[in-house]
């Protein structure tokens, strides 16, 4: 069933799919953020927001075929949450990553992360735990009449993900962001727009990623 959105999750707390109970990132995240497992969160692995979620690809999911390109599809197509996609990239699932990611990143236009094992996806997602921490209680402080008229700064999962380009360190990163706005904005930009933010080389560098 498709129930992506529908969970209300405590604040600084992640509800986690059933079907990773007893796996290496739940013990790894245990003590280390507040886990409740649920039942029945369809699509969805982790909710670590009323806003943001975790898709988790695993190795074998990759190997397998399909399966998780249709999961991906269906939630993208049924959900308002923000969908981070967390993929494990092995010497074995290697040589299916540009596949997922021409999927997760061009076509559906989320975020995605590479990790090498289920130990870096649990401190991924400790990390953008304290992330939505700090996100909620900036929501909650603030006056909801009152719009900043900047936009906010990237967050860490878009930072990281467009790191991942050729050529972009963390400052070209922060500077196409500030441009783009988006990662979508920014796979569908031109040579010439990507030029005028990071130079000749490393927007074809871009363009060609």
């Amino acid at each position: 069933p498709v129930t992506a959105g529908s969970i209300v999750v405590p604040y600084g707390h992640v509800i986690g799919n059933e079907k990773w109970r007893g796996s290496e990132v739940a013990q790894r995240l245990q003590g280390k953020v507040r886990l409740i497992f649920e039942d029945g969160l369809g699509l969805v692995d982790f909710h670590l927001s009323n806003r943001t979620c975790i898709l988790l690809i695993s190795e074998a999911d990759v190997v397998a075929g399909d399966e998780f390109k249709r999961r991906l599809v269906r939630f993208r197509n049924a959900s308002s949450l923000r969908g981070i996609v967390i993929v494990e990239k092995t010497q074995i699932s290697d040589q299916y990553y540009l596949g997922v990611q021409k999927l997760v990143v061009l076509e559906l236009g989320m975020v995605l992360l590479p990790v090498a094992n289920q130990g870096e996806a649990s401190q991924l997602i400790i990390q953008l735990v304290s992330f939505c921490v700090r996100e909620q209680s900036r929501d909650r402080g603030s006056n909801p009449f009152l719009r900043k008229q900047r936009p906010p700064l990237a967050e860490p999962a878009v930072l990281q993900a467009v790191q991942q380009i050729p050529g972009v360190g963390k400052t070209k990163a922060l500077l196409l962001l500030q441009q783009f706005g988006s990662i979508h904005r920014l796979c569908n930009a031109s040579i010439n727009e990507l030029e005028e933010v990071v130079g000749q080389t490393v927007a074809q560098q871009i363009y060609t990623f």
